[in-house]
């Protein structure tokens, strides 16, 4: 039968080229570190529990009699680590297991595994009361921008009910949970914002900021740096004010590419759980225009107290920076305007509603409202053709003059302001 060396410090079984024998000096410092344990000559240790003795082990202050007999001597303070912990400490709260060779949510070997960054793994014990220990690693699908996803979050299979820390690693955990409250109490938070700074900074009062938050919160993570309230609040003042992301930086107490993070998910947060609900065709119906969103007034003046579907078609500007890219930097470019901008094309109820935005189109003259109307109903963009029936109206300017022809074409009345002949005055 094979003996099992295993080592004094880990109890872990140590390879016949990692056996170590106990010198007096990893003796002393088994004897200090754990003193139940008496280590004798046919101990043994591991090469990874030998190192951190010798480093830990106190070194001999050597100094001059002449400085030894100063009068004026002061010692100065030992710099040297701690001396290294064993895992006493058992808490309460459940952690994952450590394993370099296999990943600690789906148990998938390696090679490709990844370690979690220190902010993810904070944001894990916050967030869900998970411990993972910094020697675990797991697949890098299961990370996205530091953190966990809440996909891996819900399958995690290897989660025991408690945690073996060392007096280090709780010490490091305060620490952090210590920083973390300062940043967040002494920069602008979110969570316990009042109304009328909400009103300010968002152009959204309390209510209908509490609303946003009901459609994004389970599109958007918490992280250690910003709550999901402070990742949407970051957004809207950014469209609102178009503050820099420096400057957003120092106002939320959290990096630039924090920021930049923080505008990006909430961005894809709105293009999936918001803007399909309150813009685009298919967001309502042909009925709810008509009822809902179509004045008295309008349906008077061009409907005839018909049934009849009344948008209001324009186009807008978004003014962009000069582009490097020389075509796209030409054709961007606005003559009208001078300054480099595109077009998007927007159709709007009569009560201001938005129905849908088409575009951006370039600002080159091949781009004017009537073009984009045109191709906006060759093209069937939207399935805006299926919306429309015979005698619906369209209510456009003076530059939509050249897309007249098809609008009659497809039994769509155009309401433009008439246009004065070759002589005649006011």
């Amino acid at each position: 039968m094979v003996k099992a060396y295993t080592c004094i410090c880990c109890n872990k079984r140590a390879k016949p080229k990692d056996r170590r024998p106990l010198t007096d000096t990893v003796k002393n410092y088994l004897r200090r570190v754990l003193p139940a344990v008496d280590p004798t000559d046919s101990d043994v240790i591991c090469f990874q529990c030998r190192v951190k003795s010798y480093k830990n082990a106190p070194k001999p202050r050597q100094c001059s009699d002449n400085i030894s007999n100063d009068p004026d001597f002061q010692p100065q303070p030992s710099t040297s680590r701690q001396p290294f912990s064993p895992l006493s400490i058992t808490l309460q709260i459940p952690s994952t297991i450590r394993s370099h060779s296999r990943c600690f949510i789906c148990k998938r070997p390696g090679p490709k595994l990844i370690s979690l960054p220190a902010d993810g793994r904070l944001s894990a014990f916050i967030d869900h009361n998970i411990i993972i220990s910094a020697d675990s690693r797991c697949c890098p699908s299961h990370v996205y921008e530091g953190t966990l996803t809440e996909t891996a979050l819900k399958d995690m299979k290897t989660i025991t009910e408690t945690s073996q820390m060392n007096r280090t690693g709780v010490n490091d955990l305060l620490q952090k949970i210590r920083k973390l409250y300062q940043q967040q109490s002494r920069h602008l938070n979110f969570d316990n914002l009042s109304d009328a700074d909400c009103q300010s900074l968002t152009k959204l009062n309390r209510a209908q900021f509490e609303d946003l938050y009901n459609h994004l919160f389970d599109k958007i993570k918490n992280t250690p740096n910003r709550s999901i309230k402070t990742s949407i609040g970051i957004f809207l003042c950014k469209l609102c004010s178009g503050m820099s992301n420096r400057l957003l930086s120092t106002i939320f107490g959290i990096t630039k590419s924090s920021i930049r993070r923080a505008v990006s998910t909430v961005r894809h947060a709105f293009m999936r759980g918001f803007v399909p609900l309150y813009l685009g065709i298919d967001s309502v119906t042909r009925e709810s225009l008509i009822n809902e969103h179509t004045k008295p007034l309008a349906k008077k003046l061009f409907g005839n107290q018909e049934e009849r579907l009344i948008l209001v078609l324009d186009g807008t500007y978004i003014y962009i920076n000069k582009s490097n890219n020389f075509q796209f930097q030409r054709r961007s470019f606005s003559l009208h305007k001078g300054r480099p901008l595109v077009k998007p094309m927007v159709v709007v109820t009569t009560t201001g509603h938005f129905l849908t935005k088409v575009g951006p189109y370039m600002s080159d003259g091949k781009n004017n409202d009537a073009a984009i109307l045109n191709h906006m109903l060759k093209t069937n963009i939207d399935d805006i053709r299926g919306l429309l029936r015979e005698g619906d109206v369209f209510v456009v300017d003076r530059g939509f003059r050249d897309a007249l022809p098809l609008l009659k074409d497809l039994g769509i009345n155009a309401e433009m302001p008439a246009i004065m002949q070759k002589g005649e005055n006011n």
